[in-house]
């Protein structure tokens, strides 16, 4: 007890910072994946051929690709070969590389999200748009998206659980988040091992249990009935 009590005197008030920064990765590459995720699965549902065969290339690419490969890609590549730097502050420019691989990578989960949303979508629905004149773009933005999105709130939800634990990824990219904390406090608290797994495992339930109950919530009651 004596040892778990110096563990947390230790490190107690670095914990919900490390953690701190998981759920700014998390809320910053969520909106980016999903943006993104959208422009994707547009171009997957797109009439125009060229745009389905690029919105399909680079799901099955990324989705095939490990995350850690995309985020070196950025640190080591990008910022370490090309030069390319998004600010001056160290610490920030490395978080903005792995907001940006995170996002780059789950979009391609967002859009297969979003395109089983589209498939919910009675067919009828896109014929009668067109019907009345509309294209594809103001079709998918008045009709389409809006229906698809309420049908794919689960799938979506399930991407935003995965985005969550995934963020320990980016200490790939020198960020520090709770992973690189956990690790810090096993190297040199080796004798209250499973005090310190169960602290970070108890961290992350805490981020993705509500997320999976608040999209079980919005799921049942923005259902799109037939």
């Amino acid at each position: 007890m004596e040892s778990l009590t110096t563990l947390f005197e230790q490190y107690g008030s670095q914990i919900p910072v490390a953690f701190w920064m998981n759920i700014k990765l998390t809320v910053l590459a969520a909106i980016g994946s999903f943006v993104l995720g959208v422009v994707l699965a547009l171009f997957r549902i797109s009439p125009v051929a060229s745009l389905r065969a690029v919105g399909t290339a680079y799901v099955h690419l990324v989705r095939n690709t490990p995350l850690t490969i995309i985020m070196l890609i950025g640190v080591l590549a990008v910022w370490g070969q090309l030069k390319i730097t998004f600010a001056d502050d160290f610490t920030l420019n490395f978080f903005i590389f792995a907001v940006i691989s995170l996002s780059l990578y789950h979009a391609a989960f967002m859009c297969e999200a979003i395109r089983s949303g589209v498939n919910t979508v009675p067919q009828g629905q896109a014929e009668a748009a067109r019907a009345i004149g509309l294209g594809f773009l103001p079709a998918a933005r008045l009709v389409i998206l809006p229906q698809a999105l309420r049908g794919a709130i689960t799938p979506i939800g399930n991407t935003l659980i995965a985005l969550t634990k995934n963020t320990t990824v980016a200490a790939a990219a020198s960020v520090a988040e709770a992973s690189v904390l956990m690790k810090t406090m096993i190297e040199f608290r080796p004798d209250v091992m499973v005090a310190i797994f169960m602290t970070f495992a108890v961290g992350f339930c805490l981020i993705v249990i509500p997320i999976g109950l608040l999209t079980t919530w919005a799921s049942d009651r923005l259902a799109v009935a037939r």
